[in-house]
């Protein structure tokens, strides 16, 4: 696959995710027994389809699983940006006035500062970020391990799920067998300089085991439940656990 993927034709998402889990539309009224001019049944049986899709990809997720690295002449400096929204409308977040609030499932629920999660230990990953629309990038990240900076706010690692929210409107969820994934990262850098605001400054989650929706930026706020909290897409109609 080249460092650069070009934007190729895009499946309707529901169609895609009907075609992940393997079923024709044929093999769909076979089953159903239903007419697929009726949309409300079958987007109920897509969603039924992209819960299984989810209890699957769960079982079959791992620690030891990890995305390919590569080598750091491999990563691109002009990162492409993408949003619902242009670049120049992106969130306008002071260092000096940024709080990220912490809730849920967690001890200690002190908001964090910049500074105090840029103090964090961190390491620098060379992944690719895989766009459900259809192209790939691979960047150089620098950031703290989500399951490092968890720890240390005491939170409960038996929950289920990590959520996040974001000050575009955005937010977004994981279960926590990937918040804990060696991979995952508080990414504070691209390329080495700190994180451009279009890319999510101060910083974003970057997850190189997930399609890139599922990597949320402009992070304000991490909370741990043992309820899914969904998120803007997965609200929309994409699977929740999108791994790759």
């Amino acid at each position: 696959m080249p460092v650069n993927e070009p934007a190729k034709p895009v499946f309707d998402v529901d169609r895609r995710k009907l075609l992940r889990s393997g079923l024709s539309l044929g093999a769909l009224t076979f089953l159903t027994g239903c007419d697929i001019s009726d949309n409300d049944t079958v987007q109920s049986v897509f969603a039924e389809i992209s819960q299984w899709n989810n209890l699957v990809q769960g079982a079959l997720f791992g620690g030891a699983r990890l995305a390919p690295e590569y080598p750091e002449s491999m990563a691109v400096k002009d990162f492409r940006y993408n949003a619902w929204y242009h670049a120049d409308q992106s969130p306008q977040l002071s260092a000096a006035d940024y709080k990220l609030e912490l809730a849920g499932l967690i001890d200690n629920k002190k908001p964090w500062r910049v500074n105090d999660l840029y103090a964090l230990p961190q390491k620098s990953q060379v992944t690719r970020h895989v766009c459900v629309e259809g192209w790939s990038m691979i960047g150089k990240w620098t950031g703290t391990p989500l399951s490092e900076f968890l720890k240390r706010v005491g939170a409960d690692t038996t929950a289920k799920y990590v959520g996040f929210a974001c000050a575009d409107g955005y937010y977004e969820s994981i279960d926590m067998a990937t918040a804990l994934h060696p991979q995952t990262i508080m990414a504070y850098q691209l390329s080495d300089q700190i994180l451009p605001v279009k890319y999510g400054f101060p910083f974003k989650i970057r997850i190189p085991t997930k399609l890139g929706f599922k990597n949320p930026k402009f992070v304000t706020a991490i909370y741990v439940t043992n309820r899914n909290p969904g998120g803007f897409w997965v609200d929309r109609g994409y699977n929740w656990f999108s791994g790759i």
